[in-house]
């Protein structure tokens, strides 16, 4: 009894203190998003919702709006997590470093823009990475969007058709890799040839992934090419589905088999 009073003791002084009263933290996150010329708006809403996802998820994360924390130690985080980033932008030390990160089986969340790797800025083995090469994207569309794998923890939260606006970004596999679908898009229920003048664009067909995962050597990468407009930031839906790869990206859990 005594013991038990001394420490509901030390509880309330904590508290009357002001003092903060938190979870010990699971693992360590560095989200780098870099504002680019059709995405920037983005950054402060994602900001606030990936922050208090950490709070409520006993996790700690860092944010960076530059990429030059990977020149960096990256040996401390448990993922990292490029969010819209435009990785053309990368300089060669810092593609380095990245690569030795994941090279030396660190894991990889993969958002939107980031999943682009201009032709001008060739760079193969983050293709590799991604897992799938994109080329054009028909206009932002309304479509529905179907659940490939309800086993992984991403789309749990999702329903078996999610209505959804986005750019459906056209992928090829010029390296072979395989992924494992997580979501795909319906191209029934939207136009995948509307696009700008002097652009084509062609549909994938029936298999027309925009949200997959698979593992690199020692490494996990989650890959959801959705995330364009500012709104899907403030989304409850969408803000699960990166609740979910985040911590299968991070911890290797959850999967349902």
């Amino acid at each position: 009894m005594r013991q038990l009073l001394l420490m509901l003791g030390a509880v309330l002084g904590l508290l009357l203190s002001g003092g903060p009263v938190r979870a010990e933290s699971q693992y360590r996150l560095l989200v780098i998003a870099m504002p680019s010329k059709y995405h920037y708006e983005y950054v402060p809403v994602a900001r606030e919702g990936l922050q208090r996802m950490a709070r409520q998820h006993a996790f700690d994360m860092e944010w960076a709006g530059s990429p030059q924390v990977l020149e960096g130690d990256l040996g401390g985080y448990a993922a990292i997590l490029l969010l819209n980033t435009p990785v053309e932008d990368l300089n060669p030390a810092q593609r380095a470093g990245f690569e030795a990160y994941v090279n030396g089986g660190g894991n990889v969340m993969i958002v939107h823009r980031a999943a682009i790797a201009l032709p001008a800025n060739s760079w193969p083995w983050y293709e590799r990475l991604v897992g799938r090469t994109v080329g054009v994207h028909p206009m932002l569309q309304t479509a529905a969007v179907t659940v490939a794998d309800r086993g992984f923890p991403a789309v749990w939260g999702l329903p078996e058709r999610w209505l959804w606006s986005d750019e459906y970004y056209v992928t090829t596999n010029p390296y072979g890799v395989r992924i494992t679908p997580v979501l795909n898009v319906d191209e029934t229920s939207y136009d995948p040839t509307k696009i700008w003048p002097g652009q084509v664009a062609k549909p994938m067909g029936r298999e027309h992934p925009v949200a997959w995962y698979h593992r690199p050597g020692k490494s996990r990468v989650f890959v959801t090419t959705l995330g364009h407009d500012v709104e899907a930031y403030r989304d409850p839906h969408y803000l699960e589905q990166l609740m979910g790869g985040i911590w299968w990206t991070a911890t290797g859990l959850g999967e349902a088999r």
